[in-house]
Formats: structure tokens, C-alpha cells, sequence
């Protein structure tokens, strides 16, 4: 699909959409539990609905009405788990089929099959459990067992979330122990929270070398009652930016107590209008691209903490430093760090490129809405907000879509 924009002014209220980092545990907290749970406002992007089809693999029945699944849990499971491009949904349901003494199959995109799996990989060779790579996808098997894990604490938050799902499931306890450094922190935080709301006990605590341990007792029970989804500060940081370029929009719908990294970003925004600002991303990766763009429009940016990025939908720096170049903005690429070096935009010349990732598809689309242009791969919003260009376009934005 190709997005086509005018330079336009973006003025008007939007409301945040759902979050899909809670979305993604509220439903997993739903599918493990053992009544029926409502979860709602839901917004149905790609990896949502992998998380759905994947709550079903578990056993859960899955009913969509409007922006509401109702999840009743306790159904006949099956061995394929199809995950889409969706990462969380990877690895927060693996640890959970390693529950069981049987095979299971999780398929997915290309890219996400090629997506770092090592944690997991370490752990079933230490329990001499089934993990391996397949034409068809990544075949495991179980049963896990209790006892002590450690987890790299700077790999990714993901790892430590499917954990955190699966252990209290077992019938003994056990401890996770993740080493420092710890990246993506709030993730871990919202995961915690989400369990707390679902009658799951977890003791928390640090290890001297600044490490967090987890004591998780055994055979413990989901009761998950209330499934409202907050909205989404990962999002929510797009239609926000234009305040920064001349904009007059209004984002509501967002909890103001919110452990969600992402709300970092209004803080960021400030330090961008300041002056050229240092930003540590490291446990806020998805605002890399929406900041490099809003700081190069602004007076340029210093990300650290950015090797991270590498991994994600695509290499998000080195595709957001090819497509500001587009603009004539230059960004240099280091190992954990990049800069972006201001200028006024100018419109592309040639169409700007999504590289199949969401967040670098709105990012350049806050660029796009000052100077005109057009963008290719413009559907890649679908994995995380669907409706996104009706919500730019409801806000004045000149934008218009067609199918490639």
C-alpha cells in the first residue's frame, strides 16, 4: 500500500489507542485462567490477533464484539501456534507450551523466525528439552521444570515476561534471576503488575550486583477479572509529535499513574524543543524512530542505548537513517548509538520506505505531513494501529492510501 501526503497542519483530539503491551498480557492472563474474562478496548492489529490465534492453540475460545474478546479458558489445545511478526507473541507463549509433554509448533514471517531466541535455547538444553528450527517453524516440547533460572538481563524484556507467565504454573516453585544490565525494565513492571491483577504472587527483590530476583511459588491460579486495556504511550508518541512542528493536537485516553516505559516520551519531547538533546533508549527502543525524525525536524538528537534496534522489525536505525536522508537529514549509525544532525526537511524525491516496520512507517509519516510525498509499504501500521492514517486524516492531515 502507498500513503500519499500533503504538507498539511494537524490540529484536533484523538484518543489514545489500546495498549498492546497490556492488551498482549491481558489476554495471555485471560487464556490461563479458568472463568470467563471480557478484555476490552481492543485495537485488532496483526499482532494482536497473533496473540488471539495463539490463546486459542492454548485452549481458550476467543469471541470478538466490536472492540471486546470475550476469552473463556479451559478448552481442547492444539500444537500449532502461529505468531505472524509478532515477537512478544513468540516469546510469551513458547515458555508456556514448554508446560506440556507434547510437541508444539510455532510458525510466523521470516523475519520473526530469525529473531534472537537464545535465552530459551540455553534453557532447554539445560533441561534437555526440545528447541529447534524447521522449514515449517520452531518445534518445541516439554515438559519444564521447576527450579532456579538466570536470564540475561540485556537481551530483551520478552524473555523474562514468558517466564514470569509460565513458572507459576509449575507444581514446585522456582526463582528467576535476571543479571544485570536489565534493559527494558518497564516492560517487566507492567508483566508484574498485570500478574498482580490476575491473584499471581511473585516476591521481588535485587541481587548484589544489581540484578532482580523473582521468587515464584508453584501451582498457582489465574483469576483474571478485569480486562480493561489501558491506552498506549508507544503510540500515542505519533499524533503527539506534531505539538512539536506547529500541531495543535490533544491526546487523551492515557493513565497518568501508567507503568509503561513509553510514557517517557512527553519528558523526551521537551529535551528535543530545548535543544539538541541526549536520550538513553535503552528501556524505550520503540520511540527510536519517532524521536530521530522529531529531532532531526527540531535541533537534532543523541540516542544512546540503541543497539537493541538492530533486532526489532527491521534494523530501525539503519532504515530511519536511510529514509531521513530522503529528507536531507543526516543521522549517523554507531554500535549503542545514534545522532541525528538537524535540518529542514525537504520533500523526498523518491518515495520513503517503511521497510515493513510500523514504527519506522509513522515516524516518516510525521515527516511526510510537512513536506509532501509519498510512502510505499505504508499497511506495516497494521501490525500495531490499524485505523492510524483514518486518526491522521480525522486530525487534517492530507493523506490519501491506495493499494499497490
Amino acid at each position: 500500500m502507498r500513503a500519499i501526503f500533503n504538507p498539511s497542519r494537524a490540529s484536533g483530539t484523538v484518543q489514545a489507542p489500546p495498549s498492546k503491551t497490556a492488551a498482549h498480557r491481558l489476554l495471555i492472563a485471560a487464556s490461563l485462567g479458568t472463568v470467563p474474562v471480557t478484555v476490552s478496548p481492543l485495537s485488532m492489529s496483526e499482532d494482536v490477533r497473533a496473540t488471539l490465534d495463539c490463546a486459542r492453540a492454548l485452549g481458550a475460545s476467543v469471541e470478538e464484539v466490536g472492540d471486546a474478546v470475550r476469552i473463556t479458558p479451559g478448552g481442547e489445545s492444539a500444537d500449532v501456534f502461529p505468531c505472524r511478526e509478532s515477537g512478544s507473541t513468540l516469546r510469551f507463549f513458547l515458555p508456556l507450551a514448554l508446560l506440556r509433554d507434547r510437541e508444539s509448533c510455532f510458525t510466523g514471517s521470516m523475519r520473526l523466525m530469525e529473531r534472537p531466541l537464545g535465552v530459551y535455547e540455553d534453557l532447554c538444553r539445560e533441561q534437555e528439552l526440545t528447541l529447534i528450527h524447521t522449514p515449517e517453524g520452531i518445534r518445541v516440547r516439554g515438559p519444564l521444570r521447576a527450579g532456579k533460572f538466570r536470564v540475561r538481563g540485556d537481551v530483551s524484556s520478552q524473555f523474562v515476561t514468558g517466564l514470569l507467565f509460565a513458572l507459576p504454573c509449575l507444581a514446585e516453585d522456582s526463582t528467576l534471576v535476571i543479571t544485570p544490565p536489565v534493559v527494558s525494565l518497564p516492560y517487566i513492571d507492567v508483566t508484574a503488575e498485570t500478574l498482580s491483577a490476575a491473584g499471581i504472587r511473585l516476591e521481588r527483590g535485587t541481587t548484589p550486583d544489581g540484578g532482580i530476583v523473582f521468587r515464584i511459588p508453584g501451582d498457582q491460579t489465574y483469576r483474571l477479572t478485569d480486562g480493561k486495556v489501558e491506552g498506549d504511550y508507544s503510540n500515542a508518541a505519533l499524533p503527539d509529535a506534531f505539538n512539536f512542528i506547529g500541531g495543535d493536537v490533544t491526546v487523551t485516553g492515557l493513565r497518568a499513574d501508567s507503568a509503561q516505559g513509553d510514557a517517557a516520551y512527553r519528558e523526551d519531547y521537551q529535551k528535543l524543543a530545548a535543544g539538541h538533546a541526549e536520550i538513553d533508549i535503552t528501556d524505550t527502543p520503540d520511540l527510536g524512530p519517532v524521536l530521530m525524525a522529531l529531532g532531526g525536524m527540531l535541533r537534532g538528537v543523541t540516542l544512546t542505548g540503541t543497539a537493541r534496534l538492530r533486532i526489532k522489525e527491521s534494523d530501525r536505525g539503519a532504515a530511519m537513517a536511510s529514509e531521513l536522508a530522503k529528507f536531507g537529514i543526516r543521522a549517523e549509525v554507531a554500535e549503542d548509538r545514534i545522532e541525528v544532525f538537524p535540518a529542514v526537511p525537504q520533500r523526498p524525491t523518491v518515495p520513503v520506505e517503511s521497510w515493513n516496520d510500523h514504527r519506522v512507517a509513522m515516524a516518516c509519516s510525521i515527516l511526510l505531513s510537512q513536506t509532501g510525498g509519498e510512502l510505499d509499504g505504508a499497511e506495516a501500521v497494521r501490525k500495531s494501529w490499524p485505523e492510524y492514517y483514518d486518526v491522521l486524516r480525522s486530525l487534517g492531515v492530507g493523506v490519501e492510501t491506495r493499494e499497490s
